[in-house]
């Protein structure tokens, strides 16, 4: 099984209402399970004194909120840019290691085929390439932040 059939894998299970999928071929296996999206509600009564509950963090979901915005402010401020978006979900890095420097900064002259970054999924490394030649004019993730299919990863003036 190649990349590409595990990527249409996860969309069709994102898609649908199952919440488990085991697939076992020769010497491989997979399993994609879907992450539960029902969250605890807390309620106080109106006629007591306020509660306090604790809120469970869901720092992921609030960047991907956030994050989201900005790439349509972007885009429309330059209609001639092109965007090099995420082809999957997972960690997004800007090098190969902490102590290495970035595959491409703000200004870097980018050809069809450079490695622009690192996305981690499922402890893969997966480096993304450029479809398009051009200058980087603006970086829209940080590093070492999670990152959603399809979102916008670099600004490139064509």
């Amino acid at each position: 099984m190649d990349f590409k059939q595990i990527q249409e894998l996860v969309k069709m299970v994102n898609k649908s209402n199952i919440s488990e999928l085991s697939i076992e071929q020769d010497k491989f296996k997979i399993t994609i399970k879907q992450k539960d999206n029902e969250q605890p509600v807390y309620a106080v009564p109106a006629v007591a004194a306020p509660v306090y509950q604790p809120v469970p963090q869901q720092a992921p979901v609030a960047q991907a909120t956030a994050a989201a915005p900005e790439a349509p402010k972007a885009e429309a401020k330059a209609d001639n840019l092109v965007t090099i978006k995420s082809p999957m979900i997972g960690t997004f890095y800007r090098s190969p290691g902490p102590d290495k420097p970035s595959f491409v900064n703000v200004g870097d002259d980018v050809t069809s085929g450079k490695v622009v970054c690192i996305i981690e999924a499922m402890k893969l490394f997966n480096e993304i390439e450029s479809e398009v030649s051009g200058k980087i004019v603006k970086v829209l993730v940080d590093d070492a932040s999670p990152v959603e299919y399809d979102q916008p990863l670099f600004l490139v003036e064509p």
